[in-house]
């Protein structure tokens, strides 16, 4: 078969398959600690990710993606769905649909179907990245799966989605003018946003938004609305302190049992596992996000073509922006933006989307392989 290629075993990246699984399991304790009724379920995800991430894996990914543009359509479309009658909400966001029974996150899907659409464009077209008009025709396509997920709303994911963009356009070899650019209008954009917040009734940010920014620097004002969530998890994580108070602990004077941490299982996961695995704990998670995400860029850099390189970028991109977007806000240092902690937080949609691109990462790494030691 076309799309199936023959491999070594010992070119299979082992140490990279079992940071993941080792930081699925943590993740897996922690949900079972903070909402036993979904750990079920995160194993059934875990599973049906592992074996998803070995199908992948297997794989010519460069016969996976001569299907980019259908890809890209199917991501539209199911972006769209959300937005339809078949969209369901939750605390006010229209975010999943349901299809045959099954519930799922369009704007999770859309982050490896962007990466795997925008991997086959900038490899047909990569004499042309240098050039502003080719970032300009990306950042249209790119437009429109943005367009649909801010009207969910769902502020998070557009910063995600447009931080790994960023990210496959700089690995794809943009002019780094362009980027001294972008960066010169990016920072005091970003600044003039926060001071704009903080001018009494802002004009650029629904009133959600702006109180998040304004619990962010002042945390103690809203201590009881917006900062709630954010003050309770710094207190648990720091109660934790070296060694955790024990897993699935039954301490009174423990925040998570207490119930002053909502979505637990979810946003706020690394809360749980600073409270009862302590610095300890919370180290491991950090170490096993850094060195997966840092594993990815590695194998990019010895992608036998650019799509390879933009795949396996793409999908570093995604785990280690996320993981420090979800972290920092459980620690205070970044605004609320109710984003999962990749391979850790509740969410089958995030899970198997996120094994998925760790598939196409290893089948990246089989054929660098191949490519360097010359045996095709």
């Amino acid at each position: 078969m076309k799309f199936l290629k023959k491999y070594k075993i010992t070119d299979y990246d082992f140490a990279l398959v079992l940071m993941v699984i080792a930081l699925t399991v943590i993740g897996i304790m922690a949900i079972g600690s903070a909402d036993p009724a979904s750990r079920t379920k995160q194993i059934g995800g875990m599973v049906v990710g592992i074996i998803a991430m070995l199908v992948i894996s297997l794989w010519d990914y460069t016969f996976i993606l001569k299907f980019y543009v259908l890809g890209y359509v199917v991501n539209i479309a199911l972006l769209a769905l959300v937005l339809s009658p078949l969209g369901s909400s939750t605390n006010g966001a229209q975010r999943w649909i349901e299809l045959l029974g099954i519930r799922f996150q369009p704007s999770e899907t859309a982050k490896i179907l962007l990466i795997l659409f925008y991997a086959q464009f900038i490899m047909k077209y990569k004499d042309r990245v240098k050039n502003l008009g080719f970032i300009v025709i990306c950042l249209i396509i790119l437009a429109v799966p943005i367009g649909l997920i801010a009207s969910q709303p769902d502020l998070s994911t557009c910063i995600m989605v447009m931080l790994i963009f960023s990210c496959i356009i700089f690995v794809a070899g943009i002019d780094l003018r362009i980027v001294g650019a972008v960066l010169g209008t990016a920072i005091p954009a970003v600044l003039f946003v926060i001071y704009n917040a903080v001018q009494g009734e802002s004009s650029l940010l629904h009133d959600y938004q702006q109180r998040r920014i304004l619990a962010w620097l002042h945390p103690e004002d809203y201590a009881n609305s917006e900062a709630y969530q954010t003050l309770n998890s710094m207190m648990a994580i720091g109660s934790g302190q070296l060694y955790g108070k024990g897993y699935n602990t039954n301490e009174i004077s423990s925040v998570l049992n207490g119930g002053f941490i909502s979505e637990s299982q979810t946003d706020f996961i690394f809360t749980v596992i600073g409270e009862e695995f302590g610095f300890v704990g919370a180290v491991l998670v950090v170490a096993l996000i850094m060195l997966i995400a840092l594993r990815c860029f590695m194998i990019s850099l010895r992608a036998r073509n650019k799509s390879g390189e933009v795949i396996a970028a793409g999908v570093g991109a995604w785990i280690g922006f996320q993981g420090f977007l979800n972290m920092g806000v459980a620690t205070g240092v970044m605004p609320n933006t109710g984003i999962p902690l990749p391979f850790v937080s509740y969410g089958l949609t995030s899970l198997i989307c996120i094994y998925a691109g760790i598939g196409f990462v290893l089948n990246v790494r089989l054929q660098g392989n191949k490519y360097i030691t010359g045996r095709v």
